[in-house]
């Protein structure tokens, strides 16, 4: 008979890498690892053979940076989604589309399970799982971080060495770090401190601190069609050379540092430094274009549905009927959200630098200070304020009546 094919979501990285072997030890099956190659850069180096040099069968690197950027970055940049204010869900929105591929490999494979080395305390346990159960409900899901006895990732480095695991961290750097063509995620060690100021000399990968960029600004022009991002500086790009472009920028100039304490799914604050140089400089592009181009309702009721659909991605929900329905919402809102916008970036800071659309709003001859009589008459505003403040003018009539005003 043969052996039980169980898929395993991997990454290369110190938990994946030690989960092969501990998959064939205690189920003695064939371990089949799946690289989802969402933008990663070098870390995809050499991976296959490291996978079976670890004791996996097989290994798939699969590369989703076109469907990743198309169908869940830009997607979630037009809603304007970004969780608790300050987080752009760099490996939220990754995980869904890993997810998809561990299923589109497990069912072609025929395997029975697919495991995953997310940690029992963390988000993307939940963002696996949940893309799993919605696409392939029968298959069997293994985590192994809730069921072994390993503790820390000190502990997954002894494994590692017991065992004669090749592994790319060592003790003195176990930073984990998540990175994909979005953005660079940086938590653990000194970081778990919310008192400690992050060494951001050591730390970043994607661009260098705000004090280290140049002393001069840089302007850049990004041009939208139905709110996705098409251009740069004039020039048409596709989605993946547009987003690596704007990192190198944006780094180079300290665009996109975040430091949070966010509040992850499972109950607890977790404290992380993102870095997210071009996805920082496409959202508020495309923020300053809506407001050129969406009418005062509209934006207010899509900034109510963004909180909402940060949330939704956030916790793995991106195979849901509310997220496909806000998704639809925000595609209508897009219809006219087309032009171009310019902002200067200066050390860490983005300011615009002007703005243009066919479909603009902004209307030169009602909002000028000069006579526009025929549009727009200033007597017109006492009428207007007189049954707009009436509510008010009777209920300070009423407390004087009463002596209470």
């Amino acid at each position: 008979m043969s052996k039980e094919k169980i898929v395993l979501a991997y990454s290369g990285g110190l938990d994946t890498s030690i989960i092969i072997a501990w998959l064939r030890e205690n189920y003695d099956c064939e371990v089949i690892a799946v690289c989802g190659d969402v933008g990663q850069g070098k870390e995809t180096d050499g991976l296959e053979e490291r996978a079976k040099r670890s004791g996996a069968s097989k290994c798939y690197i699969a590369d989703l940076r076109e469907e990743y950027v198309r169908d869940y970055i830009f997607p979630t940049v037009k809603a304007g989604a970004v969780y608790e204010g300050k987080y752009l869900l760099g490996t939220s929105h990754a995980r869904p589309v890993i997810a998809k591929k561990l299923v589109e490999i497990a069912l072609a494979e025929g395997a029975t399970a697919i495991c995953h080395g997310a940690t029992g305390k963390g988000n993307d346990q939940v963002r696996f799982e949940l893309t799993i159960k919605a696409l392939a409900p029968h298959l069997r899901i293994i985590a192994p971080w809730r069921m072994w006895d390993i503790k820390s990732r000190e502990d997954a480095v002894d494994y590692a060495e017991a065992h004669g695991i090749e592994i790319p961290v060592t003790k003195k750097d176990l930073y984990s770090r998540d990175r994909n063509i979005w953005h660079i995620s940086h938590e653990g060690m000194d970081l778990e401190d919310p008192a400690n100021e992050p060494m951001f000399d050591s730390l970043l990968k994607l661009g260098v601190s705000p004090e280290k960029a140049p002393d001069e600004p840089t302007y850049v022009t990004v041009g939208y069609e139905k709110g996705v991002p098409v251009s740069l500086d004039g020039v048409t790009m596709g989605p993946v050379e547009l987003v690596e472009k704007l990192n190198a920028i944006g780094g180079a100039n300290g665009i996109g540092i975040v430091d949070i304490c966010e509040d992850r799914l499972v109950g607890m604050k977790s404290r992380g430094v993102y870095e997210t140089p071009g996805g920082t400089i496409l959202q508020y592009t495309h923020d300053e274009l809506e407001y050129l181009c969406l009418d005062r309702d509209t934006q207010a009721f899509k900034r109510q549905a963004a909180i909402k659909f940060a949330e939704l991605v956030y916790d793995g929900k991106w195979f849901t009927p509310l997220r496909q329905a806000l998704s639809a919402f925000v595609d209508s809102t897009q219809e006219t959200v087309t032009g171009e916008v310019r902002v200067k970036l200066y050390k860490g800071n983005i300011s615009s630098a002007g703005a243009k659309s066919k479909y603009s709003l902004y209307n030169e001859q009602i909002a000028s200070f000069g006579d526009s009589k025929e549009l727009y008459n200033h007597k017109d505003a006492e009428g207007f304020i007189n049954l707009f403040g009436l509510p008010l003018k009777v209920r300070a009539m009423m407390l004087q009546e009463n002596g209470e005003l």
